[in-house]
């Protein structure tokens, strides 16, 4: 964007272009893994309109990741809601997080950013939000990071509901969910707690990877979450 249209354009509309802009990159591994959930949800025995319906509807690649594999093995239905609100807690964190800088907002507001919470539209609105400079526009900034990835998401797993089984095997897209939460997860890494929550997590995931049920991964987050808790616990009393 040249210097001219900056200074002609409103505040609300510079920030807006910004989150698309900084949500851009983020996007290349948002597709393949939109893709592919897309595809599981096929392979799961849902129909095009309950897949996509998914989408519209959750909106959390991870949540639908899960589920639809669940659904697949046909794990009872308390299992699938208790699993996927054990994985989705750190959105209860993230809205904590970006509340100060919302609260003087509308409900209509933020019940808009609230659905637009992800993981990748947190990453970079609350890097926005912490930069020096007035705030009383940044959520637009908020709000052109998560409509990017909305459009995408929802294209991306049509993509994966309608052409799926068109997609080689060979290239492999199931590793791109991963790839992504790791790129959005090591700006994240600032202090011990964080580093201790990541690492429990991760050590957690892979020794409890058999589990049936995808239960490895409600154990993971459980001991992810209580390490990072008891290592802030401890600072706070020693500092």
């Amino acid at each position: 964007m040249n210097a001219s249209l900056s200074r002609r354009a409103p505040a609300p509309l510079m920030e807006f272009l910004g989150g698309i802009r900084a949500e851009m990159p983020i996007l290349l591994g948002v597709i393949p893994f939109g893709m592919i959930v897309g595809l599981l949800a096929m392979e799961a025995g849902l129909t095009p309109a309950a897949a996509q319906a998914m989408s519209f509807i959750v909106f959390a690649g991870s949540a639908q990741f899960i589920s639809t594999q669940l659904f697949a093995t046909g794990a009872p239905g308390l299992v699938i809601v208790f699993t996927i609100a054990i994985v989705n807690l750190r959105h209860a964190l993230y809205s904590a997080s970006v509340s100060p800088y919302t609260r003087r907002l509308s409900h209509l507001w933020k019940w808009i950013l609230a659905y637009l919470l992800t993981d990748e539209a947190y990453a970079v609105t609350i890097t926005h939000y912490q930069q020096e400079g007035d705030a009383s526009e940044k959520h637009w900034f908020f709000l052109g990071s998560g409509l990017a990835l909305w459009t995408t998401w929802q294209l991306s797993t049509a993509v994966g509901i309608f052409l799926g089984a068109q997609i080689p095997a060979s290239w492999s897209l199931d590793f791109a969910g991963t790839l992504t939460f790791i790129a959005l997860l090591l700006p994240t890494l600032k202090d011990r707690a964080s580093v201790g929550a990541a690492l429990a997590g991760g050590l957690a995931a892979i020794l409890a990877y058999g589990l049936p049920l995808r239960l490895g991964l409600v154990a993971a987050s459980l001991v992810g979450i209580a390490v990072g808790v008891l290592i802030e616990v401890r600072l706070w009393k020693s500092g």
